[in-house]
Parts: C-alpha cells; sequence; structure tokens
C-alpha cells in the first residue's frame, strides 16, 4: 500500500498535456526508464502502466494501451476526458501493405480506415474515415526531417481480427492503398474526434505479412529497439 505521502505526489504529478501510448506496457516502462528523467509510476491498474516524466525539461507522460480498438478506445477517452490529456501520440508496431515499406520502416497515419463496427457508435459514416490532427502531423513531419529520420505517411488499415480467417483481406487494403494494418488508430482517431481533443499514430513497421514467410522482428526487437518513432513523438510532445 502507498502512504499518503505517495499517494498526494502521484495527484499532483498526474498526466501530462500530450502521452505517448505503446500498446505493450514493458515498452511504456522502457521508454520511461530509457527517455524520461525522474519518471514516476502515476498508474498500475491491470497492468497498463503509465509513467509521468521530464524530457528535456517538459513533462511527457507514457502510458500502455493495451491491444485493440476497445482498450485503446478506454483508456484515450478516460485520459482526455478525466485527466486533462490533450494530445495522444500512438507509439506503435504495424505490418506493411506496400511493397516498398520495409521491416523497421517509420511510418505516420493520417487517416484510419476499418471494417471494425466500433465506429457505428460515433456515427462514422456522417464523419468519414477518422483522421491524425493535422498539428501533430506537422511537427511529426518536422520532427523526423530534423532527426533525420524518413517519415512516411499514409492511411492504415485498423482491424479487429489479428488472426483474420480471410488471408484475402489485408491484401485488398493493399490493393485500396493502405500503408499498413495495425489494431488501433482508427479507436484513437474516433475517440478524440468525439472528444474534440489531439491524435496522431506513428509506428515501426515489424511485419510483412503480405509475404509467405514474414521474417518478422523478435518480440525483444519490438519492445527494446523501435527507438526512431519514440524520438519523434517525444520532439512532437515538447513542441506541440
Amino acid at each position: 500500500m502507498k502512504n499518503t505521502a505517495q499517494i498526494q505526489l502521484l495527484h499532483e504529478i498526474g498526466f501530462a498535456k500530450t502521452v505517448l501510448m505503446p500498446g505493450d506496457p514493458h515498452r511504456a516502462k522502457m521508454i520511461a526508464e530509457t527517455f524520461l528523467d525522474n519518471a514516476v509510476l502515476v498508474n498500475n491498474i491491470r497492468e497498463a502502466q503509465g509513467y509521468t516524466g521530464y524530457y528535456k525539461g517538459h513533462k511527457v507522460s507514457v502510458m500502455a494501451s493495451g491491444m485493440g480498438m476497445p482498450s485503446m478506445g478506454l483508456y484515450a477517452y478516460e485520459l482526455f476526458q478525466f485527466f486533462g490529456v490533450e494530445n495522444i501520440v500512438r507509439v506503435g508496431t504495424a505490418g506493411s501493405l506496400q511493397d516498398d515499406i520495409k521491416l523497421r520502416d517509420v511510418v505516420a497515419a493520417s487517416r484510419a480506415e476499418t471494417d471494425s463496427n466500433f465506429g457505428q457508435r460515433f456515427a462514422v459514416d456522417a464523419v468519414g474515415v477518422p483522421a491524425c490532427a493535422s498539428e501533430l502531423l506537422s511537427r511529426a513531419l518536422l520532427s523526423a526531417k530534423e532527426l533525420g529520420i524518413d517519415l512516411k505517411v499514409g492511411d492504415f488499415y485498423t482491424t479487429d481480427l489479428f488472426y483474420d480467417p480471410d488471408p484475402d483481406v489485408i491484401k485488398k487494403w493493399s490493393v485500396a492503398g493502405s500503408l499498413a494494418v495495425e489494431m488501433e488508430t482508427a479507436g484513437l482517431y474516433l475517440t478524440a474526434l468525439r472528444c474534440k481533443k489531439r491524435a496522431l499514430a506513428i509506428c515501426t513497421i515489424s511485419n510483412l505479412p503480405l509475404l509467405p514467410d514474414d521474417p518478422g522482428c523478435t518480440p525483444e526487437e519490438r519492445e527494446l529497439t523501435f527507438t526512431d518513432m519514440i524520438k519523434i513523438a517525444l520532439d512532437v510532445a515538447i513542441k506541440i
């Protein structure tokens, strides 16, 4: 149990205005320990680890979203509505849907298309394909240029099914021009739209699912070495 002084400290620290959100709690911990000064664990409910610390003197938070749109939507909504968060930058992994996007490339989602029914309660037909916050994307592109990182931008395909019984589904989204497939971005963008807040997804390519023998990256590589997207996201967090 935390003592009264610890509880008060956590209450005072809280969450920063900008939160980086990896899916994996281990990546959240790695980001906090590697990049943030004086990082403090401010949330560990259901092990969705959330930390607040300082990056180059600016307050920044990082918290795991879990997997899938329902989990992302829940945590993003609570951060936006109850904890004063204004910006969420997803820092996750994705599978390439285009031949010229290789393992470890960094991609950002200008829009997030989905065939999920998650958006039906958001009147998504009236909204159209949910998009990122243009201000965050512009800052990310500038940051990537300053850091010498090739950031590719385009549509993501957000799916509910990691193991889709129809192997041709992602081929259709590839033909339609989607850069990558993942499981959270549409939920994040729709939630940001609902809450009138800002969101951006930046992902590292960890798999090549269109290849019959997908080489993929190891779990350890995904957890510990995808730092280019993190550097971009942190730069966005302190300059937006």
